[in-house]
């Protein structure tokens, strides 16, 4: 087994270097049979929630999410993913219950080499698993010069219901636009449908913390901030645009965007499907058969090289030097902060909340010892 590298403590979390962590992540992974390479990009795409403070989607899910699935055998290692389809610009694959970590890497390259020779690129995938953070896959896009949208339904899992519905019909359903902005920092959009994902209310529920109004409510709809409340069957997650007359419908809106393109389109398993019906109004079915929407847009090939590229400048530029409504304050766009602060944990070390540091010494590394606070 792979030793976790010396941790500094610092308040209630611990900090390990990045290089440290991600070999670590992916000794893993290749421990429970995923192939070398494939490991690895799993181990960047996991990092990577840390690395840019989402807990929610970082080593907070190595024991509650993949190991499990990959134990059970809903996550089948030594996956091959199988083209089904292939028009050129666009292809339909079945990634045949692959780690979708690495699966939406693949995915996304795929669609990244189509658009370099189309001009756009389109990869449609049944048959996956969770892949983290959306916005890790769409970034692949941005870093080669291009735009990315990646979305993800949540296979056969059903957790929230629809405005003024007594039934749960959809998952989570993120979206993710990426595209190159001010150099080092590209615009990275990266969100769910819902107000918040499930993964945010549960680190919050195994922390101890409540959250804020606007993320639960109970059947009534009255708010609820105890997150533990949600695994009890006691509260469900809101749509942004929060109530059906101040927008609920526009995040429920888009969640069926993305149940359309990520799942009816390659064939994936569906939230609402017949069996829905039979649910008793709180989360049910399974995350199998995840649908996947990888697109890339090429944009040096529409228009004459490198005008896109200084127009971004342009345009999130100015944004920055918009001045704050109060000093101190700081003006950025989505991924902008991201970007600040994964730089500054690649240089300074990794925070790792102290019991998801107590659940990787359970998968029976030793305990590290201490340098000074970072």
């Amino acid at each position: 087994m792979t030793l976790l590298p010396e941790i500094a403590h610092s308040g209630q979390r611990l900090t390990v270097s990045h290089a440290d962590l991600h070999a670590f992540t992916a000794g893993v992974f290749a421990e429970h049979g995923i192939p070398d390479r494939r490991a690895h990009l799993a181990a960047d795409a996991l990092c990577y929630g840390d690395l840019c403070g989402f807990d929610s989607h970082g080593l907070f899910n190595l024991t509650r999410l993949y190991l499990p699935l990959l134990r059970s055998g809903r996550i089948d290692p030594a996956a091959e993913p199988r083209v089904l389809t292939d028009l050129g610009a666009c292809a339909t694959v079945d990634a045949r219950r692959a780690l979708g970590l690495w699966a939406a890497v693949e995915a996304t390259d795929s669609a990244v080499a189509r658009a370099a020779e189309h001009g756009i690129g389109m990869v449609s995938v049944r048959g996956g698993t969770h892949f983290g953070c959306a916005g890790f896959h769409a970034a692949r896009a941005a870093e080669a010069g291009l735009i990315g949208i990646v979305a993800s339904n949540c296979g056969g899992q059903r957790i929230a219901r629809p405005p003024l519905g007594a039934l749960t019909m959809l998952g989570t359903n993120p979206i993710s636009v990426a595209a190159p902005a001010v150099d080092g920092h590209p615009f990275v959009l990266d969100m769910s449908t819902t107000v918040v994902p499930t993964g945010k209310v549960r680190v919050a529920a195994s922390s101890g913390e409540r959250v804020p109004a606007g993320w639960l409510a109970d059947d009534s709809g009255a708010t609820v901030t105890d997150p533990a409340e949600f695994d009890r069957g006691n509260a469900h997650l809101r749509w942004l645009g929060g109530d059906p007359d101040t927008g609920a419908h526009k995040g429920f809106g888009l969640g069926l965007v993305v149940e359309l393109l990520s799942a009816l389109l390659p064939g994936a398993g569906l939230g609402p499907a017949p069996e829905a019906l039979h649910g008793d109004g709180g989360p049910h079915g399974r995350d199998d058969d995840i649908g996947y929407f990888v697109l890339a847009i090429a944009p040096d090939l529409l228009r004459p090289q490198g005008e896109f590229a200084d127009g971004a400048r342009n345009l999130f530029g100015t944004l920055l030097n918009c001045p704050p409504s109060a000093p101190g304050d700081t003006v950025g766009y989505p991924g902008w902060h991201e970007a600040e602060l994964a730089a500054r944990r690649r240089s300074e070390g990794v925070p790792l909340r102290e019991h998801v540091h107590r659940e990787l010494v359970e998968l029976g590394l030793p305990s590290a010892g201490t340098g000074g606070a970072r």
